[in-house]
């Protein structure tokens, strides 16, 4: 079908999130948290007492699934810390990185995590007002994971998530490809532009580590979230996108953050359900998917930013490897321990019939499979065959 006959459909879903709009006071929901934080900490001190602060305890023994949000939740279990002779210095710590949030907030500035542990150890002789901090002292952070900690503490306590407190990774956020504008802010001109998702030939659009304030406009009929670089470039090298109407996104393995909160605020904003596909195995299930469908534990205070709750698993599935007679591979221990232990501790997984039905069956059948196994049929077997197919009955994906 051309993409003239496809217009008739009706106008463009466009949605561009409010932060684009609101004046810049309003902008940092997290400018407001910390500066509470900040202010419960000057109350202990005027009143005579030693200052706390109080963090949710991160971790499956804290967390549960709600059904009603689709996601994973944090419970009630905190942990007070009192500053004291043995606290003083991760106090110290907790104090400094959020006083460099709330400079990097208002200046909209921004740092990479491995940039934030080195900013505790800048030279005492630079000005404080030349990048938020003028070196820590003793309050310095000896190993990144020191500051990596305490910056998801940070994130907990103000319920926010650290793209939003301007703490950015060092990473690759993945691809995305089809028919989807993305309208985003030029850093040096501050003017609005707009992306074309489908003008980048061979290429691709890279999800950028500030996702936070873009916008949409688009008519596809859904999104496409895909595990493996290599089907990515299969789909976009063949333009699936355009007959399938849709838009693909590369995870690149266990999907980023940024991947995350960009396939969320894409599918909320512009109405779209999401395919998750990735490869026949327990890990693809237990540890992509389900951070896509409903995030992690340990990240269980900010899940709501990030999660995908209308994400269903198109594929491997068990059946399809019997279905499509698809070439496997032997489960090995790790894989089958992975998939016991997601039955057997998991809340997500042991709130879906459906899935405990497949990971058992993938444990009798005792076999794994890749998405490529698709290339025994043909190279391009998965999307003129098999993706038709399983589209067409969404029903029978799995939750």
């Amino acid at each position: 079908m051309s993409d003239e006959k496809k217009s008739t459909k009706g106008p463009d879903k466009i949605v561009e999130t409010p932060e684009l709009d609101r004046p810049e006071t309003d902008r940092h929901p997290a400018l407001e948290s910390l500066v509470a934080i900040g202010r419960q900490i000057q109350k202990d001190i005027e009143r005579g007492r030693r200052p706390h602060i109080t963090v949710p305890i991160r971790g499956l023994s804290n967390v549960r699934f709600s059904p009603r949000k689709g996601h994973f939740v944090i419970g009630k279990k905190v942990s007070k810390r009192t500053l004291s002779y043995q606290t003083v210095k991760p106090f110290a710590q907790t104090v400094r990185l959020m006083a460099f949030a709330k400079h990097l907030i208002e200046t909209d500035d921004f740092a990479s995590k491995r940039e934030v542990y080195y900013t505790s150890k800048g030279s005492s002789k630079r000005s404080a007002k030349d990048s938020g901090s003028a070196g820590w002292g003793a309050a310095g952070f000896k190993e990144q994971t020191e500051s990596d900690t305490i910056m998801d503490d940070i994130e907990a306590m103000a319920s926010v998530n650290r793209g939003q407190l301007g703490f950015i990774p060092a990473e690759q956020n993945g691809s995305v490809a089809g028919k989807l504008i993305v309208i985003d802010t030029d850093p040096y001109t501050n003017k609005r532009i707009e992306i074309d998702c489908t003008g980048f030939g061979r290429g691709s659009y890279s999800i950028p580590s500030r996702v936070e304030g873009l916008g949409f406009r688009t008519k596809a009929d859904f999104i496409l979230a895909v595990e493996t670089a290599a089907l990515f470039e299969r789909l976009n090298g063949h333009a699936y996108w355009r007959d399938a109407n849709c838009i693909v996104v590369a995870m690149g393995g266990v999907p980023t953050r940024a991947n995350r909160r960009f396939v969320r605020m894409l599918s909320d904003a512009c109405d779209l359900p999401v395919y998750i596909f990735t490869d026949g195995d327990p890990y693809g299930f237990c540890n992509i998917y389900r951070t896509m469908k409903v995030g992690s534990g340990n990240a269980a205070a900010v899940n709501e930013f990030f999660c995908v709750p209308r994400a269903h698993l198109i594929g491997v599935t068990p059946q399809d490897m019997l279905d499509y007679d698809l070439p496997t591979h032997p489960l090995e221990e790790k894989d089958r321990k992975r998939a016991t232990d997601a039955l057997k501790n998991d809340p997500f997984f042991q709130q879906h019939q459906p899935w405990i039905d497949a990971l058992n069956q993938m444990l009798e059948l005792g076999v794994r499979c890749e998405q490529q196994a698709f290339a025994a049929r043909g190279l391009n077997y998965v999307m003129e065959t098999y993706l038709p197919e399983k589209i067409a009955n969404p029903k029978g994906m799995l939750p």
